[in-house]
């Protein structure tokens, strides 16, 4: 038996992500000065999450995606969070844009969700030899009896068509990128509005996660891609609050903020308890 603060350290920590020594820096294998020279950003995203090099129409795929995350201001959760922060924290405004980033979840924007049911309709169709009408007929009947959203549809202002997820649909069948995962989404969009009985558009987040499905990536990437769309909106808001916003703010009665407690009571006799008498002096 090993005393204990002998055990050996080595492959405590393995990455096949990247490494540094002196005078060189190898990102999946290729030098960072070369992948500087030559890659995009969309390129270089890919290559550090996925570990190989992006086709030509997966690249622009992956930038129509980063560019698709265009502000919508107060609309997006994660935007308040940020300029809550930033005005309580004007120094901190890494602090700030974290916050906004905090503010993403399965409600907010993370095409994680969607991208979840669409792999799962997509081999269970695989499975079981269905249509892509059948399988979205199941998925949509098991959100619906479970009284679940369905991830991906619908949208609180956009309730017919969101401009930005049409937008990046058009490039992905432009790219040849909107395949079978993609058209799997479609049926199931259908469906759900059929069932429904009102339109539910696909939302940026659903048409996120079906491209990012097509080019390769998994849902549990998709969480931070979905944040890195978004971060120039949140670097522009948190900055913009820092300059131009207001110390400390609050929501005042004026704006909506209601108190709906108890009114104004007194604590029971058994809590009240005699003043502590100061002590003499010394």
């Amino acid at each position: 038996m090993k005393r204990p603060g002998t055990e050996s350290w080595q492959g405590y920590w393995t990455t096949k992500i990247g490494w540094a020594e002196s005078g060189t820096i190898l990102v999946r294998g290729y030098r960072a000065e070369a992948l500087i020279r030559a890659l995009t950003f969309p390129e270089a995203t890919y290559l550090v999450i996925r570990g190989e090099l992006p086709t030509r129409a997966r690249a622009r795929a992956l930038d129509a995606v980063l560019r698709s995350g265009l502000d919508q201001a107060f609309i997006s959760s994660a935007v308040p969070a940020a300029r809550f922060a930033a005005s309580a924290a004007p120094e901190a405004p890494a602090a700030a844009i974290a916050a906004g980033v905090i503010a993403f979840g399965s409600v907010t924007g993370s095409p994680r969700e969607c991208a979840e049911m669409l792999a799962a309709a997509h081999a269970a169709r695989t499975r079981d030899g269905l249509s892509r009408a059948e399988v979205a007929h199941r998925t949509v009947e098991a959100y619906a009896k479970d009284k679940r959203r369905i991830p991906g549809l619908g949208h609180p202002v956009h309730r017919r068509r969101e401009p930005r997820a049409a937008a990046l649909r058009a490039v992905a069948l432009e790219l040849g990128v909107w395949d079978e995962q993609a058209r799997l989404f479609d049926a199931i969009a259908r469906e759900a509005a059929r069932r429904s009985g009102h339109p539910l558009p696909p939302n940026l987040a659903g048409v996120i996660a079906a491209v990012l499905l097509e080019i390769g990536f998994e849902p549990l990437e998709m969480v931070g891609l979905g944040v890195l769309s978004y971060l120039p909106a949140l670097i522009a808001h948190t900055t913009e609050e820092i300059r131009e916003g207001r110390p400390l703010r609050i929501i005042p009665e004026a704006l909506g903020a209601r108190y709906a407690g108890p009114a104004e009571r007194r604590l029971p006799k058994r809590y009240e308890k005699e003043p502590t008498r100061a002590r003499d002096g010394p």
